[in-house]
């Protein structure tokens, strides 16, 4: 397995607040990667750094593909903004999801957004919720799914640019234990299973001892690393 991203102190202020203090981790392909943490500890902030989404005050965020690595900290929002529409996927608490547009138009919408032509978007659409177990809601609203269901969505749609790394922030936050284990087994299988590597953010112990690697943070740093074992969780 190679490195994916590999992030070199990593330095994050928000005025006179410190979110992150020298932080380095690396993250392989096929590799799923934990960040627990109490409120503050600047978890959600590292995420958003490793994806683009934040630049750091200071450091680097290395993502590397076939024969091209390039600095993400150091690249203008333009470039950063297709990154992350063609190589990280992203799945939230919440799902984020268009309420107005069908299941299967919000799996579609990153491909159309990409010039994939609709037929063949709304092919791998119902092919991707397929794979998930929901390809029989493609054509419900939002409002008309249990919440498991509607991050089963949010995992389709964050993979449907096939994304080499998919950034995950309290997946299962928001859902009760038995469609949190459902909803995590689906995200497993749809990331690590295909060789991408995964990088989430939770408070739930149950959700990191399903990941390889266990960050825990505290005041900006990593304090700590633990290893688990996915009994056939990718498989």
């Amino acid at each position: 397995m190679h490195n994916l991203i590999e992030a070199r102190g990593l330095f994050k202020d928000f005025g006179p607040t410190r979110a992150l203090r020298g932080v380095g981790l690396t993250v392989a392909a096929g590799e799923a990667v934990a960040i627990m943490g109490p409120s503050g500890s600047g978890k959600t902030t590292l995420l958003h750094c490793l994806a683009g989404i934040e630049t750091p005050g200071a450091g680097q965020v290395l993502f590397s593909r076939v024969g091209d690595t390039v600095d993400v900290a150091a690249l203008s929002d333009r470039r950063r903004g297709e990154l992350r529409r063609t190589s990280f996927g992203f799945v939230f608490q919440q799902g984020l999801l268009l309420p107005e547009l069908t299941a299967g138009e919000n799996v579609a919408l990153p491909l159309l957004l990409l010039g994939a032509r609709r037929a063949d978007a709304e092919a791998e659409a119902r092919r991707l919720l397929d794979l998930l177990g929901i390809g029989d809601k493609v054509g419900a609203r939002i409002g008309e799914l249990s919440g498991g269901q509607q991050q089963r969505v949010a995992i389709s749609r964050a993979q449907a640019s096939q994304p080499a790394v998919v950034f995950a922030d309290e997946p299962t936050g928001a859902l009760d234990s038995v469609t949190s284990a459902e909803v995590m087994s689906a995200l497993l299988a749809s990331t690590v299973g295909s060789g991408r590597a995964l990088v989430v953010v939770t408070h739930d112990a149950s959700v990191a001892a399903r990941c390889d690697r266990t960050l825990h943070m505290a005041d900006g740093t990593i304090v700590e690393m633990s290893t688990s074992v996915r009994a056939g969780d990718a498989s």
